[in-house]
């Protein structure tokens, strides 16, 4: 799943998106790029995407139109 993230301003962004994403179980890969402000994240189960958006706006990075 990608998504648009607009509250990505500096690579402290990028390591905490990163780092607590990465955490979530069943999270295979987690990138996110400054210049697009994009997150790109690879999951199988039990990770659902419900869970990766809920994190993201817990952790003050909601992507765009959520």
């Amino acid at each position: 799943m990608s998504y648009t993230v607009p509250n990505i301003s500096c690579l402290h962004c990028i390591h905490t998106i990163q780092s607590e994403v990465g955490r979530l179980s069943g999270v295979r890969q987690v990138e996110a790029d400054l210049a697009t402000k994009k997150v790109s994240v690879a999951f199988d189960a039990p990770a659902t995407e419900e869970q990766i958006l809920s994190l993201l706006k817990e952790i003050n990075y909601a992507p765009a139109g959520t």
